[in-house]
């Protein structure tokens, strides 16, 4: 009897051993992020990698591809965001390798540099399609794993999201639309528990200036026509010249594995290297709320504005 017993609770601990083995979360999570090959998306990739998450980096040559697949739990995935071809097909890649997909992290990205009233349309496309589009194709056709597995979507924005200035208004415009692309799809994803994020870096090292001032002169660019000759001139001066080294962009891959792992993940990430930035995009916001409250019928007095901030930062301590 006694015997008898002891194999029923034997049974009993190893089914229920087995219940929560199935029930626990893997702890290696598959997360996809695009324009993985340099910068903030490199840094993004190595570190989650190194963390034990299993990376499928997004890249366009076979030569950043190489050097992706020989870094442990790094797989390269050959994408182009603006291809729809290839994004298919990465969804059939990613879905053969049987992990599931825990996290989408829209990373790639490139700038244009014109003054709005001069920018040929086939750059402020380029723009848009690479920025803009990108995003929306790449969150739509990874959109069913993700949802499958309760998981996230991050999206690197910018400060330029939240700043605009003489010649980076393609640029800002495009990174604006990333900010009403996060908190609309934030509110789609809810019902499906999946949590959505944007990562708003500031002035980190990047490639993205030396492809700027590459693609402009291969395209035959020249400031001598231009009505905004002086400012051309400085910024490619600037995109050109021995700059000071950028900040290293860990801090911004620090951020996107909060906003890919943390059980409570923030829907902003500002990400700056130094209070001057900090100040400057705050300083912004800050303007457009009291521009809004200008002069309007409904006007709130100084203490009601107040009051309202303390508000919520207390619903966002």
């Amino acid at each position: 009897m006694r015997h008898f017993i002891l194999s029923i609770l034997f049974i009993a601990v190893s089914l229920s051993t087995s219940v929560l083995a199935q029930e626990e979360e893997p702890s290696q999570k598959a997360i996809l992020i695009t324009g993985a090959t340099t910068g903030i998306g490199r840094s993004m990739a190595e570190l989650m990698a190194s963390k034990g998450h299993f990376v499928y980096a997004g890249a366009r040559k076979d030569k950043d591809m190489e050097e992706l697949n020989a870094i442990e739990n790094i797989m390269a995935v050959r994408l182009d965001v603006t291809d729809q071809a290839q994004i298919d097909a990465a969804v059939k890649t990613i879905e053969a390798e049987g992990r599931g997909l825990y996290g989408l992290i829209n990373n790639a990205g490139v700038g244009v540099i014109y003054p709005l009233i001069e920018v040929p349309e086939s750059e402020f496309n380029f723009q848009m399609d690479v920025n803009l589009y990108g995003p929306y194709r790449v969150t739509r056709a990874f959109a069913p794993m993700i949802i499958e597995s309760k998981g996230r979507i991050s999206t690197t924005g910018s400060i330029s999201g939240i700043l605009s200035g003489p010649l980076f208004g393609v640029y800002s415009m495009s990174k604006h639309g990333m900010e009403a692309f996060t908190d609309s799809l934030a509110a789609e994803m809810e019902k499906f528990d999946v949590k959505v994020s944007i990562i708003e870096p500031g002035n980190y090292e990047s490639k993205i200036g030396d492809s700027l001032v590459k693609r402009m002169k291969s395209r035959g660019f020249d400031t001598e026509n231009s009505l905004y000759k002086e400012n051309f001139d400085r910024m490619m001066a600037y995109m050109e010249g021995d700059r000071e080294p950028e900040a290293d962009p860990i801090a911004v891959a620090q951020a996107a594995m909060h906003a890919m792992f943390d059980e409570n993940p923030k829907r902003r990430y500002m990400v700056v290297p130094n209070q001057r930035e900090a100040d400057i995009t705050i300083r912004k916001a800050i303007e457009e709320v009291v521009q809004l409250n200008q002069g309007q019928e409904y006007s709130y007095t100084k203490d009601e504005l107040v009051k309202m901030l303390e508000e919520s930062m207390a619903a966002h301590p």
